[in-house]
């Protein structure tokens, strides 16, 4: 019986890293929409979207099934409801993706991101993929290294993203408001899906050690 259990937390694990790939790869393609005006790569988010949504569905089943057959307790316990907001967390980054391609498609075939916007968003872009592979490798391994090291890129993203922000307010900004708005929602939903890797790396701490994650201080 703990041999079954035991193989059944592995394979959340598994399959929690699975979701943070494929957050990854839908980001990468929302990216690559947005920087391109892609509109194929901005509709191929949407399947990696709905296997996201699949996985998180099966995983919550499992995650209450194991609760109900095995009623785990203590460092077990803390795993299984640890994997359902991790979950959750990988489902919600990607529809922070999908958010990012409905507006490619929106503005298509016109680029939503003016010339001297396109290597902050392509920087964000690469970051949030970096972020998921971190996460995915925090899961697997169980690496408290890699984890600090996504709360420490969800710092960059955030700077990143109040960057976005001066840059739309600036008197030299000539794209009208319409521009400044996409702007603006954009850099919310990077920063969003930096939030929730983030907040993957401090459950993996605090599963990893007991003890959780210190907060950055307010400067």
């Amino acid at each position: 019986m703990r041999a079954d259990f035991r193989h059944q937390l592995e394979s959340l694990r598994a399959d929690l890293g699975a979701m943070c790939e494929l957050a990854g790869h839908a980001i990468g393609l929302a990216t690559d929409g947005l920087l391109d005006a892609d509109a194929e790569a901005a509709h191929r988010v949407v399947l990696d979207v709905a296997r996201l949504r699949s996985l998180h569905n099966d995983l919550e089943r499992r995650t209450l099934g194991i609760l109900a057959r095995q009623a785990p307790v203590a460092g077990d316990l803390r795993a299984v409801v640890t994997a359902i907001h991790i979950a959750a967390d990988a489902d919600r980054m990607g529809g922070l993706a999908a958010h990012v391609a409905k507006l490619v498609l929106r503005r298509h075939p016109e680029r939503a991101v003016p010339d001297e916007m396109r290597e902050r968003f392509q920087e964000m872009g690469r970051l949030a993929v970096t972020l998921c592979e971190c996460c995915r490798v925090a899961l697997v391994a169980e690496d408290g290294a890699r984890a600090h090291r996504v709360m420490d890129d969800d710092q960059t993203m955030e700077t990143l993203h109040r960057e976005l922000f001066v840059a739309v307010t600036n008197q030299r900004w000539t794209h009208g408001p319409g521009a400044a708005s996409d702007i603006v929602l954009l850099g919310r939903f990077y920063g969003r899906f930096a939030d929730h890797a983030d907040a993957i790396a401090r459950r993996v701490i605090f599963q990893t050690s007991g003890h959780p994650a210190p907060r950055e201080q307010a400067g």
